[in-house]
């Protein structure tokens, strides 16, 4: 596009008074293709359904591109989940946008952990698909993946795939959330699926639940956990609602819609808006014993999860993350 190029109004929610009737009444998703890079998801889950595909990262040899670096390529995958917390996140996402297609791609094995050059495979490949959403509840801490990670951010962005994103749990740096060219994502408390919160103090963006959320877990089972990896299916669901309606959005008008609709501005004139149900309705799972909390994952991984377990204490966010955390590589 050059200067003086007419822009169709279907590509700005700037110049439109911003509610959620405009931004998503009547959207359930339809249409929009969200990549889960996790630990896998279990098929054909009874709250998640069909998955448009299954893939895993496999390393194929030390110096393949002659940079003595490994390489690395996107297979299909048979496996599943090997932890729960892929299988956790997409319930999630299915829950906020029941009709987005969802397709996985397995890069954490059981402790939550993996390589950061899977990671980078995994983004890599979900751009070029022009997936229309990445969600991503994890990050990386090894500073040698920080340039490779924003210059797939940044081709993420410039060809409107959002990556949705989840801020660490510990006050630590991670990448790539804290780029501003993905929609980074944090927890709140506030028992409302629907909430959503802008960030006065970015890095982070946005809140949305992560506080005791209920998920399935591995094995049939459910469990309660905490954390940003849960925070951010939320934020992955509020933004295929958006784009099931207005497919044209960049993720820059993404980003201003989902602050229009924030629930934590302060207007005396505006009543609070009430608590608001899922889309849909989720069919129960016939529960099972509590599972046992997930292993937690030291700073010598690559890749390391924010995912954490609890099953007895729900109103209090995990002790690692503080309510603020991610899934990481």
């Amino acid at each position: 596009m050059n200067a003086g190029e007419l822009v169709d109004r279907s590509f700005v929610a700037a110049s439109t008074a911003v509610d959620r009737e405009w931004a998503w009444g009547g959207s359930r998703g339809a249409g929009i293709r969200i990549c889960v890079i996790d630990s896998g998801v279990t098929p054909e889950h009874p709250e998640i359904g069909p998955l448009e595909g299954s893939f895993a990262v496999e390393r194929v040899e030390q110096d393949a591109a002659g940079d003595g670096r490994p390489s690395y390529r996107i297979v299909p995958d048979d496996e599943g989940d090997a932890a729960g917390h892929g299988t956790a996140c997409a319930a999630i996402i299915r829950r906020i946008a029941p009709d987005v297609s969802l397709t996985s791609v397995r890069i954490l094995g059981p402790r939550l952990a993996g390589d950061g050059n899977a990671l980078l495979a995994a983004l890599r490949w979900a751009v070029a698909e022009r997936f229309h959403v990445v969600n991503l509840s994890l990050s990386s801490r090894k500073g040698d993946f920080k340039a490779s990670l924003h210059d797939i951010a940044d081709e993420a962005y410039f060809n409107r795939v959002a990556i949705v994103a989840s801020a660490h749990n510990s006050p630590v740096r991670s990448y790539p959330w804290i780029f501003p060219s993905v929609i980074s994502v944090g927890s709140h408390e506030v028992a409302d699926a629907e909430r959503i919160e802008v960030s006065p103090q970015p890095p982070v963006e946005f809140f949305a639940a992560g506080v005791g959320i209920e998920v399935p877990w591995v094995g049939g089972g459910r469990s309660f956990l905490s954390g940003n990896s849960f925070a951010t299916p939320h934020v992955s669901g509020f933004v295929a609602r958006i784009l099931g309606k207005h497919p044209h959005l960049p993720v820059s008008e993404v980003k201003h819609v989902l602050a229009a609709l924030s629930d934590n501005f302060t207007d005396a004139s505006d009543p609070p808006r009430a608590p608001t149900p899922p889309v849909a309705p989720v069919t129960p799972v016939a529960p099972v014993a509590p599972v046992a909390p997930v292993a937690p994952v030291t700073d010598s991984a690559v890749l390391v999860s924010s995912a954490t377990s609890d099953t007895s204490d729900t109103s209090t966010p995990s002790a690692e993350g503080a309510g603020h955390d991610e899934s990481g590589v």
